[in-house]
């Protein structure tokens, strides 16, 4: 059934990237909008004939509307329940639902799922719902419903954790943060990635309280770490030193700047190695670089992003090189460093650059081993190829 929202006209000419479905319509190619409309309100795409193209969000901003459907209906329960079935059947296909080894995944991973603005993740029986739009935060109750509804053998409760990304919006936490629960709803203990336990802190963690983006890397860490000396920097709750420990690393150091983080790497440790040969520090990176005087057989560079925006990326070069020539630099002769950046402000071909740029700095001779990304369950649509945000290199340095 067809519905009439209110009509955002584009100018002439500037339909064909809404036709060849990308999700985002900049402020540049409108000619026509309501004077009344409010952030997140859903709203008809119209070309300049008068023509239907899709329904989308109204924002305030230079991207004006975040398109999310392509038929002229209304958008209901229905619609969502649709949508977030077919991002179901799609985890299915990945062999991530019903996995023995691993209950940690992404479910929904914004305009590679068709929801512009939304992330949602699963940590055994929660979903954590994080909203990065006013369109998908005033949609989140149809939405937590309508994974209730898909999802009900598994998921006994929808957490919101979006007051932290629409705070500006005037996003509040709830009274317990629950969108929904069942009534014998108890949280896990923990989460299983490829038998691995892990302590999740969904309410206080970052992000959803995990980075399941690394989960593919965390293992080709494991691959490479047998016998290995290994530094995990930017380590959060210690994925990559879990999994290093895991394919027999023999020591591994954690470095975090965050005291919280580096208890949640010691209360994993205990979870998984009680014993190991492992050691955390709480300290800058650089700072830890530094102080040192060791160097190892293998080191992980994972930082948070440092361009954001496109207006950061010439400081964020600067960053993502002092990083990487102070990393190359302690690396023993025949040692592997892996290096990563989420800034989806910086494409691969840019990394690719910065990190030559650090090798010639390091004064180390370097091949390419592995270029890698994300893994498939943030899914990176073929009309939107802006959603691949992360990419890493893995490097043997003579």
């Amino acid at each position: 059934m067809s519905h009439s929202y209110p009509i955002i006209t584009l100018k002439a000419g500037k339909e064909k990237t809404v036709l060849q479905k990308h999700p985002w319509v900049f402020s540049g190619a409108i000619a026509k909008e309501p004077s009344n409309l409010q952030e997140g309100d859903i709203v008809g795409l119209h070309s300049s004939s008068g023509h239907y193209l899709a329904t989308g969000h109204f924002h305030k901003g230079t991207i004006l509307v975040r398109c999310f459907d392509y038929s002229n209906r209304t958008i209901d329960a229905s619609v969502w329940e649709e949508k977030i079935s077919s991002a179901i059947n799609y985890r299915k296909a990945l062999k991530l639902i019903d996995s023995n080894s691993t209950n940690a995944f992404r479910l929904i991973h914004a305009e590679g799922d068709g929801f512009p603005g939304l992330v949602v993740d699963v940590y055994g029986n929660t979903a954590i719902v994080q909203c990065y739009t006013k369109g998908m935060y005033l949609a989140r109750h149809d939405i937590a419903e309508a994974i209730k509804n898909c999802f009900p053998d598994k998921i006994t409760a929808v957490y919101d954790k979006s007051a932290e990304t629409m705070a500006k919006q005037g996003a509040v936490a709830g009274v317990d943060g629950f969108l929904w629960k069942n009534e014998n709803y108890v949280n896990d203990e923990f989460v299983v990635e490829n038998g691995i336990k892990f302590s999740i802190d969904f309410i206080n963690g970052q992000k959803t309280g995990f980075f399941i983006d690394q989960r593919d890397n965390r293992t080709l860490v494991k691959h490479y770490s047998k016998g290995r000396s290994v530094l995990n920097t930017f380590c959060y709750t210690g994925g990559f030193s879990l999994y290093a420990l895991e394919g027999g690393a023999a020591k591994v150091h954690s470095v975090d700047s965050s005291k919280k983080a580096i208890e949640g790497v010691e209360r994993n440790m205990l979870l998984n190695f009680p014993g190991a040969n492992h050691e955390s520090f709480a300290e800058d990176v650089m700072t830890f670089f530094r102080k040192t005087d060791e160097n190892y057989d293998l080191i992980i560079l994972d930082p948070p992003a440092y361009a954001k925006h496109l207006s950061q990326v010439k400081n964020a070069m600067v960053g993502y090189r002092n990083l990487n020539t102070e990393g190359l630099k302690r690396i023993k002769p025949g040692g592997i460093l892996f290096t990563f950046s989420c800034s989806q402000a910086v494409d691969k071909e840019l990394f690719r650059k910065v990190i030559f740029q650090a090798a010639v700095q390091a004064g180390r001779n370097v091949r390419i081993m592995h270029q890698v990304t994300q893994p498939a369950d943030h899914p990176v649509s073929i009309y939107h190829p802006e959603a691949e945000y992360l990419k890493g290199l893995v490097l043997f340095v003579e």
